[in-house]
């Protein structure tokens, strides 16, 4: 989405006008998180997807009738077998796609580049849309509260993970979470790791790798993670600092190093905090910990075996019931 408002704010800034296009409904539920936008210009589609086929010709079309009307509008789209393939859905249904149109003498240059500085700060970030024919959008952080768009308290408790639409007076509204503020920490880069990496940054989580052997968090073996860093496992805030907003997983190569690890979280206030094992090796970490003066609530913070109950063996089945796991959490499902 980042880039996707950096082209916006770059098209309007060359004096071009813009239609931005989003899916804001699918089959009366909500729309996809990933792909669910793209932008206009006077000769085409510039960036973005919303799934492809007939829908993304369609909607290209209606997005330059939008441009010459130089006015926003909603439209119901009732999808074809085709279509629903396209967009990646399950059942068939509709799709509601609202067109955002900017002029380049407005604010949307600004506020297009606004976003953009917000989603670079690694922060929550959602957008805005008033869908009602206004054509404005704007962003709501919790540190800053809303930007770019007038002060909306009664649309605070509705700024989760779950994209909705709402009426807030006279407003006609679409909230959705572009980015979300927590990370997770991958303590150890070994096999598993090498699988889970890719699976969690493809479902919009942000990854640091950690190890204390060089070879294991080079770039090129996690080229999807945020960062990679050197670790020296019984000192590891030398170079994390855990917030309450993240993620922790340990699979470090040894029960030694995972110990070392999990004394020092405890005391964070990570979201999560997920260890790799067996139920034996859990019972004489635990008893290592205890003896170390961890008491028996902080063990119980520790997600053991770490990943869903689905039998998974090879490391790529666990990264996928690891990642399953957490996108439960991240949800408040868990």
């Amino acid at each position: 989405m980042k880039e996707l408002l950096k082209k916006t704010a770059e098209l309007l800034e060359s004096g071009e006008d813009a239609v931005l296009v989003t899916i804001i409904a699918s089959s009366g539920s909500t729309p996809r998180g990933s792909g669910a936008r793209m932008l206009v210009g006077k000769n085409g589609r510039i960036a973005g997807t919303v799934g492809g086929g007939m829908v993304e010709y369609r909607s290209e079309q209606m997005a330059l009738e939008t441009l010459r009307d130089k006015s926003s509008l909603a439209h119901d789209f009732n999808l074809e077998r085709n279509d629903v393939e396209d967009l990646g859905m399950i059942c068939g249904g509709d799709v509601t796609v609202y067109f955002l149109y900017l002029d380049h003498a407005g604010r949307g240059a600004a506020l297009a580049r606004m976003g953009e500085k917000l989603l670079s700060e690694n922060r929550d970030v959602w957008i805005i849309t008033d869908i009602g024919g206004g054509g404005l959008f704007g962003f709501y952080t919790r540190e800053e509260g809303f930007a770019g768009i007038e002060d909306i308290p009664e649309a605070v408790p509705l700024m989760t993970r779950r994209p909705i639409q709402t009426e807030i007076g006279s407003k006609k509204l679409y909230i959705e979470q572009l980015s979300s503020s927590g990370v997770v920490y991958v303590f150890g880069g070994g096999h598993v790791g090498q699988e889970l990496v890719p699976v969690l940054t493809h479902v919009g989580f942000r990854c640091v790798v950690l190890d204390d052997r060089p070879a294991f968090v080079s770039r090129e073996l996690f080229p999807t993670a945020e960062d990679t860093r050197l670790v020296d496992f019984d000192d590891i805030y030398k170079v994390v600092d855990i917030a309450a907003s993240d993620y922790v997983v340990i699979m470090t190569r040894g029960h030694a190093f995972d110990c070392a690890v999990e004394r020092q979280v405890l005391y964070s206030p990570a979201r999560y905090i997920g260890v790799i094992g067996s139920a034996r090796k859990t019972a004489g970490v635990n008893k290592i910990l205890k003896e170390a003066g961890i008491t028996d609530e902080q063990l119980s913070r520790i997600t053991t075996p770490i990943g869903l109950a689905i039998h998974a063996e090879t490391p790529a089945e666990i990264a996928i019931s690891i990642a399953a796991q957490m996108i439960a959490v991240r949800s408040g499902k868990a």
